[in-house]
């Protein structure tokens, strides 16, 4: 599938729902505009809200190579874009020297050629698959990395080409499709976002994050599904240090699935409390305090009181899942992605 099949947002918006992403109107419009101008996207938004998923599935649905640069603090050139192979260039001055004793005066020029560059993850993502494909390139929580790292990305973000002193300018055949993701720990500088469609990803509704359970653990009975989406967005209001992403709640719904719970329980809850929260003060904070009041005001909402609670409201519109039944629920799901 080419990036230019895509002819509305919607069409695009399907497709990732089809590889198991649920995307919101505005955040594929930001995907669709990227594929569309070739511009840059710069995800900013809490950890765990599925940033760096968006380049996994686009990877996947366009059935394009993913080549990821992990940010950290002290990232430089030679790390990122290309150093050079001077073991290689070694061998090579011996063994010239091993044949006639001297080295020719074009030796300086052939060392330094392509033939002895190793390409990092910035190079690389220049080159073409086999299939004739630019890659996705994510290029991952850069607030991690030194404010100095970006002055690397201004010219390969906006003309697509890195110079190399002693080569000369290297373009892309075909621009990569790039996604920078930021968790906002400091302040991306203006020149780079200048170059970039901008999103902000925000915690999914409970619907949005109902409709992401459902899809991406089909073992979870909507039952379950529900009650700890419900819970978990309780949580988002408590003042925990860190409060749970989506992927922590998909974690800690495979390992409900896995512990073969079909519904809540204080019990329950408390002895998985390490899956959603990763802080013991938070952990603490949540197991002595309103657990307890959180799962009766779950099943009160959900069962209690003779009121059917609008299953049809969070049911994903989605053609794996069927209609709800009051009676049995959701059937596990079957999708393709």
């Amino acid at each position: 599938m080419a990036a230019k099949d895509f002819y509305t947002i919607k069409d695009l918006q399907q497709a990732l729902l089809e590889h198991a992403y649920v995307a919101d109107q505005a955040l594929a419009t930001s995907l669709f505009l990227t594929l569309r101008l070739h511009k840059p996207l710069l995800l900013e938004g809490e950890a765990g809200v599925g940033k760096t998923q968006i380049a996994k599935t686009l990877a996947d649905m366009l059935d394009r190579p993913l080549i990821r640069l992990q940010c950290y603090e002290g990232l430089d050139v030679n790390s990122t874009i290309y150093e050079w192979n001077y073991t290689r260039q070694l061998l090579h001055i011996r063994a010239l020297e091993a044949q006639d004793g001297k080295c020719s005066g074009d030796l300086e020029q052939d060392l330094f050629s392509e033939k002895y560059l190793i390409k990092r993850p910035l190079l690389q993502a220049f080159e073409l698959s086999e299939r004739g494909t630019a890659p996705v390139l994510l290029i991952d929580e850069l607030d991690r990395s030194d404010a100095e790292f970006e002055a690397f990305l201004l010219e390969l973000l906006s003309d697509y080409q890195i110079t190399i002193p002693e080569i000369g300018t290297i373009r892309a055949k075909e621009p990569p499709i790039v996604i920078i993701t930021s968790n906002r720990t400091r302040e991306i500088h203006d020149a780079l976002k200048r170059r970039c469609i901008y999103h902000w990803i925000d915690y999914p509704t409970a619907e949005k994050e109902y409709q992401i359970v459902m899809l991406k653990v089909p073992q979870a009975t909507s039952h379950l599904a529900q009650q700890l989406v419900l819970l978990v967005q309780e949580l988002r209001h408590m003042d925990l240090y860190k409060v749970p992403g989506i992927a922590e709640t998909l974690d800690w719904a495979e390992a409900l699935v896995t512990l073969d719970a079909h519904e809540l329980d204080e019990d329950i809850v408390n002895d998985t409390l390490g899956v959603l929260l990763k802080y013991q003060d938070d952990i603490e904070a949540v197991r002595n305090g309103p657990v307890q009041k959180m799962i009766a005001r779950l099943r009160a909402q959900i069962r209690s009181e003779g009121k059917e609670p609008d299953y049809k409201k969070m049911a994903p519109p989605h053609p794996c899942l069927p209609e709800y039944n009051p009676e049995a629920g959701y059937e596990a799901p079957v999708c393709g992605g």
